[in-house]
């Protein structure tokens, strides 16, 4: 068995790698005109797209635990997983890119990169390796017509 680590963890554990690369690296601050009301739309969209994700999962009655995959029971295709595969997942990436312009040290853009490479290399694969094997040629008529992020 793979060790696994629950996609908030990561999200969090990224999330103090950008607070602590803004606290002791001495370069690389930026700033713009509207950087903080952007943080701030970002933060808002990121609730909402996750929100909105959650309950399509609840009204579809299946599975929001990512750990629990195999107990996914419906395949969600409609509402913002029109837009995208991982709506939750494009929330985590938008609060982390929320808190990188709040930080304002322009390599937090590296980390947010980081958190993407990490979720599709140990967290989206095998989803959908499992969704796959679900839902099968369902899933893989919905790879193609939606993409993995937005």
């Amino acid at each position: 068995m793979k060790w696994r680590i629950p996609p908030v963890l990561v999200m969090l554990f990224f999330g103090g790698f950008m607070y602590l690369l803004n606290r002791f690296l001495p370069f690389g601050g930026f700033d713009f005109f509207g950087r903080q009301e952007l943080a701030i739309f970002l933060s808002v969209l990121a609730f909402f797209v996750v929100i909105l994700a959650i309950l399509q999962f609840v009204r579809a009655k299946t599975t929001i635990d990512p750990m629990g995959r195999r107990k996914t029971s419906r395949l969600v295709t409609n509402g913002v997983f029109r837009y995208t595969r991982n709506p939750m997942y494009l929330g985590m990436l938008l609060i982390l890119l929320a808190f990188g312009l709040k930080l304002g040290n322009a390599f937090n853009t590296l980390l947010a990169a980081g958190f993407v490479y990490y979720m599709n290399h140990f967290q989206i694969k095998r989803e959908e390796k499992t969704l796959m094997e679900l839902f099968g040629k369902q899933y893989r008529l919905y790879c193609k017509q939606t993409r993995r992020w937005f």
